[in-house]
């Protein structure tokens, strides 16, 4: 007997969270066939030798509904052994939509989401208007990795009411529509239904994206046509009452949230965090998480594993972009920025103008108002970070001046980082160690150029189990792949099992870490966006095929369409 690909030699960390052992690991026509010691010939051969032979990482929270049409291999997620993902999540999704339509999904997209309009333009061949036609064009892409994806509630709601969508209640006609296109995308194998009530989620013009604007009864009625068809689980970006302490609406929506999930059988999940202005509030939702179960819902919640920082540069954002002075800095090109911000007088006017305040609010990762205690020089990965308050007293400058000298003194390639979510690492680690979350929420394909959380799974290697010994390896594997897998009911992924699909990362857990991030402009139109690569990442495989040695792409694209429960069954 052969095989396609023979891993040797490695130490299995099979995704169960039981104890590793050392075994050869043998693939044919995509799946994992045996599991010992394998004697017999192999096409391809990897020597794991002092490695980890894990399942591959599946990350549940992903935006990467456009980035699959122009980037094949999926970075930089695969870059960090993802090699499944689900999109479509905040009720953000490019169908249903007709062709002629689409600059009503680019709106929803385009502020909320950060990405870029003119790359979605330029990088998008429109092909659907239903989301099953949607599903069949990805099917037909070329793929690095697995996507599954689930059905948008903006998108819906504009497919049915185009602008109306934006600024009125649907009518029981639209409603009925709505649910006809939810059930054929259930049917065609949509992983769910999703939306946004989060006032973080606007368009250009600083209005809400369409799902913001339906009242709680049209979510209920939606999720209910789920329920009706008993699949699909429900994401939810939720109602903005958790980012103030005592907040009056807090109670009513946790009240909801449990009965939507109680009377329609359906798994509901969301993002959550602690956070510094309101630091107790997550442990209300970790008790809802609980109060539901025992009233007979399923609810899970999506945790993260460091801080979700905005990623601030000269190249990319500042939280002065908008403000007077420095406006007409930043439309220069950066080499004469550069120039400009060696001057003593323009520096001086730089300084004083960044006292006023940006009258308009900072939604999903935008720069926030500085306060300088809680910015940070993203020299190394790891850290620790120095805070820019820290820097101007030890140079005896204001922060300003700190921050355009140390990014000067990196010739403006520097990052900053500026938390917004998860100050407290302690409070992060109590999220993670939660047996109602599962470890995922890297917003990949969004905020693409605000945001680098495409690492937060070999984070979660490199810190919370070599560095700080929180979490065994085992422990943190299967967070980030049975658990993750089983919760979005990829039921043939997340173990090294026989029988199993060959999704498969070799590392070495000594080493394996983000490297630092990056900006490029490697998106369609010229549009930039932040990458990351990982070290310690020896081989990734996709369905039995090698995808990356060495972080290197092999030319194979492997990747398929993960069609939800109601496809397989049909």
């Amino acid at each position: 007997m052969s095989y396609d690909l023979v891993i040797k030699n490695g130490w299995v960390v099979d995704g169960s969270g039981l104890p590793r052992y050392r075994a050869d690991v043998g693939v044919r026509d995509g799946r994992i066939a045996t599991i010992g010691r394998i004697r017999e010939s192999a096409r391809e051969v990897i020597d794991a030798e002092g490695r980890v032979v894990s399942p591959g990482f599946v990350d549940g929270h992903t935006h990467m509904d456009a980035q699959v049409f122009w980037d094949p291999l999926g970075t930089s997620s695969c870059w960090h052994g993802i090699t499944s993902v689900v999109m479509g999540n905040c009720g953000f999704t490019l169908a249903p939509c007709a062709k002629e339509d689409r600059s009503l999904v680019i709106r929803n997209l385009q502020r909320a989401e950060d990405i870029s309009a003119e790359a979605m333009e330029a990088g998008i061949e429109w092909t659907w208007t239903t989301y099953a036609q949607f599903l069949d064009a990805l099917e037909a892409l070329p793929k690095g990795i697995n996507y599954s994806g689930y059905m948008g509630h903006s998108a819906l709601r504009t497919y049915v009411m185009g602008e109306r969508a934006f600024d009125q209640v649907a009518t029981e006609d639209d409603l009925k529509a709505m649910e006809k296109e939810l059930r054929s995308a259930l049917t065609a194998g949509a992983m769910g239904f999703t939306t946004s009530r989060s006032t973080s989620h606007e368009t250009p013009d600083r209005r809400p994206v369409a799902s913001r604007v339906a009242p709680w009864e049209e979510v209920r009625r939606l999720v209910g046509a789920m329920g009706e068809m008993n699949a699909g689980i429900f994401e939810i970006a939720g109602e903005s009452v958790d980012r103030e302490l005592g907040h009056p609406g807090l109670a009513d929506y946790q009240r909801r949230l449990r009965e939507l999930a109680v009377e329609t059988g359906r798994p509901v999940t969301f993002g959550l965090f602690s956070r510094r202005d309101a630091p107790d509030i997550w442990r209300t939702y970790a008790e809802l998480l609980d109060e539901t179960a025992a009233a007979g819902g399923r609810m899970f919640a999506q945790v993260h594993s460091r801080w979700l920082s905005a990623i601030l540069s000269f190249k990319t954002q500042l939280p002065f972009d908008r403000l007077p002075v420095w406006k007409d800095l930043r439309a220069l090109p950066l080499a004469e920025q550069k120039q400009r911000l060696r001057d003593p007088e323009l520096r001086r006017r730089l300084i004083e103008a960044a006292r006023e305040r940006d009258n308009r609010k900072a939604v999903g990762t935008e720069a926030r108002p500085p306060i300088y205690d809680w910015i940070f020089v993203m020299d190394t990965v790891e850290g620790p970070h120095r805070s820019v308050a820290e820097i101007a007293k030890q140079r005896g400058v204001d922060p300003v001046e700190a921050m355009i000298d140390v990014a000067l003194e990196k010739d403006l390639d520097l990052l900053f980082l500026q938390p917004i979510a998860n100050e407290n690492q302690d409070h992060a680690l109590e999220l993670i160690k939660h047996p109602r979350t599962v470890v995922t929420f890297s917003d990949s394909g969004a905020h693409v150029s605000q945001l680098m959380d495409a690492s937060l799974q070999t984070h979660l290697l490199s810190h919370w189990v070599r560095a700080k010994q929180a979490l065994t390896l085992e422990a943190a594997v299967r967070m980030l792949t049975f658990d993750t897998a089983t919760h979005w009911g990829f039921a043939d992924r997340g173990l090294v099992r026989e029988g199993f699909a060959a999704d498969l990362v070799v590392f070495d857990p000594e080493t394996i870490a983000p490297e630092m991030p990056e900006v490029v402009n490697d998106l369609p139109a010229g549009a930039k966006r932040l990458t990351q690569r990982c070290r310690g990442i020896a081989a990734t495989v996709v369905n039995g095929e090698v995808l990356l040695r060495d972080g290197k792409h092999t030319g194979a694209l492997p990747g398929r369409l993960l069609r939800g429960p109601l496809a397989h069954s049909a």
